[in-house]
């Protein structure tokens, strides 16, 4: 087998595609839904905070 036919049956590369199509999704949902995710994450830093307040203050 030639180097070009071993380049084309050669799948190495495929884990690398793998994981930037995951990253690519991953990005599309945090921008599809940033408004629903910053208000989640503030909700949770306020019961956070009001817990502390209730232990420590």
């Amino acid at each position: 087998m030639n180097t070009f036919e071993r380049f084309l049956y050669e799948e190495d590369g495929m884990g690398v595609v793998e994981v930037i199509l995951i990253i690519v999704v991953l990005i599309a949902m945090v921008a599809i839904f940033k408004d629903q995710i910053e208000t989640l994450v503030s909700n949770i830093w306020k019961a956070i905070n009001k817990d502390a307040k209730d232990i420590y203050g």
